[in-house]
């Protein structure tokens, strides 16, 4: 189930596409809750813009294989077979399992690094004595004495 990206919420209801909509996308979906539109794009985009991409998912994070694996399968179609043709790059998607040819370059790699900050440093917390509790008339139980061996080797 799709979930909307603004506001997280699970209650999408698909919207009617205009006609040159159609050509671009597979289905609109609106967010019940904050109106915002989601776009589900068609496969064939996924062949267009400056970095290689999976075609079945879309997603960036791919790997560049040096021979065809024996395990994953080869995506099939014409527009795959037109990739090899042209001098493409064997590239694999771990999320799909699929390997398939790109001429585009792989999209760059980034990590994100938590940004630390003074206020953001974890400060140790003051439990304080028990003498000084807010509730004086509740004692608390001293710590019992460990025994010595197991309760079995009686």
């Amino acid at each position: 189930m799709h979930k909307c990206g603004y506001c997280g919420g699970s209650r999408l209801k698909r919207v009617h596409r205009t006609f040159l909509e159609r050509f671009s996308y597979l289905a609109i979906y609106e967010c019940r809750d904050c109106e915002n539109e989601e776009f589900v794009p068609r496969r064939y985009t996924y062949h267009f813009g400056e970095n290689a991409r999976c075609p079945k998912c879309g997603t960036l994070r791919v790997t560049k294989l040096r021979a065809p694996d024996k395990i994953d399968k080869m995506m099939p179609g014409l527009l795959n077979m037109m990739e090899r043709l042209s001098g493409g790059n064997l590239f694999h998607c771990c999320f799909c399992r699929i390997q398939f040819f790109d001429r585009r370059t792989m999209a760059p790699r980034t990590t994100l690094q938590p940004i630390q900050t003074e206020s953001d440093a974890l400060q140790p917390i003051d439990i304080g004595d028990p003498e000084d509790s807010e509730h004086p008339g509740v004692e608390t139980a001293p710590p019992k004495a460990r025994p010595d061996r197991a309760s079995s080797d009686e």
